[in-house]
């Protein structure tokens, strides 16, 4: 079986490269750009088969699928930051959007039959009632920002060829996920990158954080690579998914988890520049429908993901 994974250079994408790596009977082929850092898949690299393309270039995705003619494929490539999308609107739409309905079309021109997983984001629900939480895919979908609105376009851009083309689309929703090789812009990661320099010296003992009261369902992004495969085996073509623990986990708390585990304490400072507006108080997901379909529940303690990638960002650091 031959499995494509866009975006395998990337945080998520790196991590489903390396879960189908080892499995039985399964040929992987990674996606990314000439110039994307290599870095995250270089321990695996020899057994994936790695492939260049620009997604928003419909001639190089369509030789893409000719050569791979694929079996599966995890469509995970996006600019995938919802406080950048408002930097820069335009690459976030037109990226997300074109992205997909290249990969779609180019199936469609070389009917390949595949089964294509759309990673999607708990970004698409937007600010939920209080009566929503936790949050199913019933919800109405109310963006706060560009990039859960590509999100939301992508969702509907594989209903859409599944129902009228007869595509194998899964739409997966996935609520926050986090561990290592994650990037330093987002909240874990960047307090587990800031409390590794303050052991290493190279910081003031201060995190910058933003707000510190919300709260989130995290997910192990291990886990949530073997969701993303499992309803690729065993998902209902055109239906939708939430991925999520199902558990809120305040950001005040995981700085506490930081600061025992940290050889040298440190003391927390708010800035106004890492605060969302309109951001939710509170954001949990639902995740009964993909259970009760895959029979999929998180494995990875969550204290084993803040230790993990608390551990990824020292390694580099201390040296």
């Amino acid at each position: 079986m031959r499995v494509l994974v866009t975006g395998v250079t990337g945080f998520v994408g790196s991590h489903m490269a390396e879960f189908l790596a080892d499995r039985r009977g399964v040929e992987t082929h990674g996606v990314c750009r000439r110039e994307s850092d290599t870095q995250h898949i270089q321990p695996f690299q020899k057994k994936i088969r790695l492939s260049f393309c620009d997604l928003t270039d419909k001639k190089s995705v369509t030789t893409l699928f000719k050569k791979v003619k694929p079996h599966r494929v995890v469509h995970l490539a996006a600019q995938s930051s919802a406080s950048a999308s408002w930097d820069k609107p335009y690459e976030t739409v037109r990226t997300n959007i074109l992205s997909e309905l290249n990969l779609f079309e180019a199936a469609r021109e070389g009917s390949i039959q595949a089964r294509v997983l759309v990673a999607g984001s708990s970004e698409e629900y937007g600010y939920p009632e209080s009566g929503e939480i936790p949050i199913r895919e019933s919800a109405m979908l109310r963006p706060l920002n560009p990039y859960a609105v590509s999100k939301i376009a992508q969702d509907y851009l594989a209903y859409a060829y599944c129902r009228g083309i007869g595509l194998k689309t899964i739409r997966a929703r996935a609520f926050n996920h986090t561990g290592p090789r994650q990037g330093a812009t987002l909240a874990v990661s960047s307090f587990a990158r800031q409390t590794a320099l303050i052991e290493a010296k190279k910081q003031k003992p201060v995190i910058e954080t933003g707000n510190l009261n919300i709260v989130r369902d995290y997910t192990d992004v291990r886990d949530v690579v073997r969701a993303y495969w499992l309803l690729l085996e065993k998902g209902t073509a055109g239906d939708v998914y939430n991925v999520a623990s199902g558990k809120g986990r305040r950001l005040e708390d995981i700085i506490r988890f930081f600061y025992d585990e940290s050889a040298v304490k440190f003391s927390v400072h708010r800035q106004s520049k890492r605060l969302r507006s309109s951001e939710p108080p509170v954001i949990i997901g639902n995740a009964i429908k993909l259970r009760k379909r895959t029979g999929w529940k998180p494995l990875v303690p969550f204290e084993t993901t803040l230790k993990d990638i608390l551990n990824y960002w020292r390694q580099p650091i201390a040296s």
